[in-house]
């Protein structure tokens, strides 16, 4: 039985929180005995950095208090040492910076932002290939490792001329489960630490908005879609200009730095139809 202190409204928001995730879960193997030894290490782990009392290292028995993890659980979880925050995989990190200046830098894009097809070669294309562009961001990686790292993944073409397409605006790979995976953790991360952050009340909130409707026909529902898909795209390009541009200017400033994200999302499913549907104002 739950305590009657913890707010239902929170247990049934955690309750749906949790359904695509169980879903991709079972999809993909990982049964609740396994996912409940993972979320034992994550409890552990959250209390230890963040719920510290004067800074200092809590005890084992203060963790068990706060988690509810048996102590010798939470004595096995910290010795074997602290989980490391993971961050994206480097592969992922040099495509998004690729990426960015393909779309933004001159001589790889035109003046409105869209990236150029690119010769594949410098002996073709010379300061406006590829070879040229991977070279701007680093000279210890062959553009040749890029390139079939990109093709796996689907993130250019190569056509008959030997030119290298963009296939997509940002760096999102459309093959490869292990970089999906990874962008699934970072972008659900971020999402849910702007949404926890506005729920306590602490601080400035964060921007977190979304719209809802429930009594679209699907014709209606596509519209939708390809606008999100070409509008918001443009959006986010938009915005990622804008941090190109002041990350640039802040190169000379010896600030603390800090990372952001800033995301857009599309999602529809059935309505249910023991649901009541009020069409919206």
């Amino acid at each position: 039985m739950q305590s009657p202190t913890l707010p239902p409204s929170l247990l049934r928001a955690l309750q749906r929180v949790m359904r695509p995730l169980v879903r991709l879960m079972l999809r993909k193997g990982v049964t609740y005995t396994v996912f409940a030894d993972l979320l034992k290490e994550v409890f552990v782990d959250v209390a230890d950095r963040e719920f510290r009392l004067d800074g200092k290292v809590p005890s084992d028995s203060r963790i068990s208090l706060l988690t509810g993890v048996h102590r010798k659980d939470v004595r096995r979880l910290r010795s074997e040492g602290e989980p490391s925050i993971v961050a994206l995989p480097e592969n992922i990190t040099l495509g998004a910076q690729l990426v960015t200046a393909w779309t933004n830098s001159q001589p790889f894009c035109t003046a409105a932002g869209h990236a150029l097809a690119l010769p594949r070669l410098a002996s073709a294309g010379g300061d406006c290939s590829f070879d040229a562009l991977v070279a701007t961001i680093s000279t210890d990686i062959r553009a040749r490792v890029v390139l079939d790292e990109w093709l796996r993944l689907g993130v250019v073409r190569i056509d008959e001329h030997d030119c290298v397409h963009l296939e997509a605006e940002a760096f999102v790979p459309q093959k490869g489960f292990d970089e999906k995976a990874a962008y699934l953790g970072h972008n659900l991360h971020d999402h849910a630490s702007a949404a926890v952050h506005n729920l306590s009340g602490e601080g400035q909130p964060f921007f977190e908005r979304s719209v809802h409707y429930d009594a679209l026909a699907q014709g209606s529902v596509e519209t939708l879609r390809e606008a999100v898909a070409k509008e918001g795209m443009q959006t986010l390009l938009d915005f990622s200009r804008l941090a190109a541009d002041l990350e640039n200017l802040d190169l000379a400033s010896t600030e603390p730095r800090q990372r952001i994200t800033i995301g857009l999302y599309f999602y529809t499913e059935p309505t249910d139809p023991d649901s009541t549907t009020t069409p919206a104002p």
